[in-house]
């Protein structure tokens, strides 16, 4: 898949799985289909929702998971919330510009170029918070993100990025 496809690809993810509303009971309900994930499929990752203010809603670390993975969620929020779109979004637009973080003038040890970390927008209102799983390939973080905010919109047909590098 190209360079251009892939850019597209994650931008109609982003436009199809923005929410009418999103509450901390919201949060909760998102936060245990991923946990549920986690769960029963054996995926040792860590999962976090926040506010973009940085307030976390839902924290679940499933067995497996490590401290680096918790690093790695705090990394993926702050590149939400200061690109306002997914890590994976940003991870390609760097690549698309051949530039690095640091080329960019970021700190590698508190913003990452990889998948994770997806934003909660929300139509009325924009972007509220972030949702961010840690533990798997950046592109399996980015997928387990995808397939779980799907299933809680109840959204079908949205398309999966490849899971393996391209």
């Amino acid at each position: 898949m190209e360079l251009s496809q892939q850019i597209a690809l994650v931008e109609s993810q982003e436009e199809l799985l923005q929410f009418d509303h999103f509450s901390n009971r919201d949060a909760w309900e998102l936060g245990k289909i991923l946990a549920e994930e986690a769960l029963g499929k054996k995926i040792p990752i860590a999962i976090c929702i926040r506010t973009m203010s940085g307030k976390t809603l839902f924290h679940f670390t499933a067995e497996g998971s490590n401290r680096g993975s918790q690093d790695w969620i705090d990394r993926k929020f702050n590149t939400v919330q200061h690109f306002e779109t997914s890590t994976l979004a940003y991870s390609l637009f760097l690549k698309k510009r051949g530039k690095t973080l640091s080329e960019r003038g970021l700190d590698p040890t508190r913003f990452v170029d990889c998948g994770g970390g997806f934003p909660i927008v929300v139509r009325s209102a924009g972007l509220v918070g972030a949702v961010m799983v840690s533990g798997l390939t950046d592109l399996e973080d980015h997928d387990v993100l995808v397939r779980c905010i799907s299933k809680y919109l109840g959204k079908e047909n949205v398309p999966h990025y490849p899971t393996k590098d391209p």
